[in-house]
């Protein structure tokens, strides 16, 4: 269920990102059965242990830890810079990369390990129609 643009809001930024009719967005992802491995979006196997058809869909929570992140100096036009792009370790599992956003982009700021938590808001970029997209990032928890 990845529905976009609902009453012409903003669309998903990726096809792991679900917006619902009625609450908050999430993230799918797919757990297995079989050795645990998460992996963001629909999968028939598993990446860790090759099982297949031990795949079941699950929705991902919004807390993790910051495992890695590297501050973006140069970007593409239009894109502000810096800005700390991150690897974030969730809680329920699984390893989800986004920005880290509300924070400056300072390795002072910044620790291995600190508590994050997913937040979804406007990206700042449209599509050629001129549609908006709703995209996950981080927060200092």
């Amino acid at each position: 269920m990845n529905t976009a643009a609902i009453e012409g809001g903003p669309k998903p930024a990726t096809s792991y990102t679900v917006i619902p009719p009625a609450g908050e967005p999430f993230l799918t992802a797919s757990r297995c059965r079989h050795c645990g491995a998460t992996f963001l979006g629909v999968r028939d196997h598993c990446g860790r242990c090759t099982t297949r058809d031990a795949m079941e869909p699950v929705r991902l929570s919004g807390n993790g830890r910051l495992y890695n992140y590297t501050i973006v100096y140069r970007s593409y036009p239009g894109i502000r810079v810096p800005f700390v792009s991150a690897i974030v370790d969730l809680d329920c599992g699984g390893t989800v990369k986004g920005n880290l956003i509300d924070i400056e982009a300072d390795p002072a700021n910044l620790r291995f390990d600190m508590p994050v938590r997913m937040v979804f808001r406007g990206a700042e970029l449209a599509n050629s129609e001129g549609a908006g997209y709703l995209a996950h990032f981080f927060v200092p928890a």
